[in-house]
């Protein structure tokens, strides 16, 4: 019983190390995607296909970034709660609600600049 509270305090202390981590203005650019699929999010929530989420690899969970379709220019600010995209090249899945707001339903993948805001 006690190791469990113990490692619970340990993820604890490192999702605040990880906040802090997070750079304001930290930026990338690269291939996106979005997904609609899942049930549970690696931050533990339910997934919300609508919402305005998407998974990063890196990014520490809460960490809000805007995310710019530079072949239209559109733009959606989008909260960290899923890790991902699990294909190479890719650096950030959107959900589909977030994938609507910057025209990236019909292509499924386009070349994005992300940029941490929060």
């Amino acid at each position: 019983m006690n190791k469990y509270i113990f490692a619970a305090g340990v993820l604890s202390a490192c999702a605040i190390v990880l906040v802090a981590m997070a750079p304001a203005n930290a930026s990338e650019t690269g291939q996106a995607s979005w997904y609609k699929m899942g049930f549970k999010t690696a931050s533990g929530e339910h997934f919300k296909p609508n919402g305005l989420t998407a998974a990063h690899r890196t990014l520490p969970f809460g960490t809000k970034v805007r995310v710019k379709n530079l072949r239209n220019g559109k733009s959606v600010v989008v909260r960290i709660n899923d890790r991902g995209p699990f294909i190479r090249n890719r650096i950030i899945d959107v959900s589909k609600g977030a994938a609507k707001k910057i025209g990236l339903i019909r292509a499924g993948v386009t070349k994005v600049s992300i940029r941490v805001i929060e």
